[in-house]
């Protein structure tokens, strides 16, 4: 198993894959403590169905797809927040129109030009291992572009999780700090289609999460252990992948589900 672990650690494809997973690992895990406590986890689903017509776009044009993916995705999530705050509509129909339009888009897209389908479905599921250069220096970026702003608006971040009323009452600006919290989302959700695609990004959102939730009794502790899960999700669901031949992205969601699994039956048998 370690000559095997040494032997793919070589591969410039497998070391690309490790840096853009891990960094997006992080990434999800500092944005999904906070969405996961305002129930508002959902979004990177509806988010990850919008980026489906943006990268169906990107391919139809001849353009990198996560560049276009990118801006619209945050335009999206802006739009997804103005739905919400301005009209009757509530925010989890806000996410459902705006998801089911963008899979309707991208779905004719691909139907009106042909010839990318392939590429389109690796972009839907996940193919962590053909991460290029530019896609894991833009991933370094956002990343870092991500955990500091989160770092920067933490305690902001944190008073409107846990009370917006209280949040706008002792001065936060709270509609400031939902955008920063959708377009930080946005960002997030585009960085993990690579990893484990459009069809599953919002798990790498959840579950690392919620797991770390069972198990922290800080708020901190709760965003630190997201990330360690999060990261060895990554780091074992691309060895693992690499080793039986399976699908990378598929590979990690599931190591994150066993990883909730076992959290889950230790929670429910210390609270017996």
């Amino acid at each position: 198993m370690m000559d095997m672990l040494k032997e793919a650690l070589q591969f410039a494809f497998i070391q690309r894959a490790l840096w853009a997973g891990c960094l997006v690992a992080v990434s999800c895990a500092f944005l999904g403590v906070f969405l996961v406590l305002r129930r508002f986890a959902m979004i990177g689903d509806g988010l990850a169905h919008i980026s489906f017509a943006a990268i169906a776009l990107g391919l139809l044009i001849k353009v990198t797809p996560i560049f276009v993916a990118v801006p619209l995705v945050v335009l999206a999530a802006l739009g997804i927040l103005r739905l919400s705050d301005r009209s009757w509509v509530y925010g989890d129909a806000a996410i459902g129109l705006l998801s089911a339009i963008g899979v309707a888009t991208g779905v004719l897209i691909a139907s009106f030009a042909g010839g990318f389908n392939v590429d389109l479905f690796s972009y839907l599921f996940g193919n962590i291992l053909s991460v290029s250069r530019a896609e894991v220096a833009l991933s370094v970026v956002l990343s870092f572009i991500i955990i500091g702003v989160v770092n920067l608006f933490y305690h902001d971040l944190f008073a409107a999780t846990f009370d917006q009323d209280h949040a706008q009452v002792s001065g936060i600006r709270t509609g400031l700090v939902n955008r920063i919290l959708l377009v930080l989302t946005a960002l997030t959700v585009v960085l993990g289609i690579k990893v484990v695609g459009t069809m599953l990004v919002s798990s790498l959102i959840i579950f690392p999460a919620v797991s770390a939730l069972f198990v922290a009794r800080s708020f901190r502790t709760a965003i630190l252990l997201a990330a360690v899960f999060g990261l060895f999700s990554v780091v074992a669901g691309i060895f693992v992948s690499y080793a039986f031949n399976l699908p990378s992205g598929a590979t990690i969601v599931y190591v994150n589900f066993v990883i909730f699994i076992i959290l889950f039956i230790l929670k429910g048998r210390t609270c017996q």
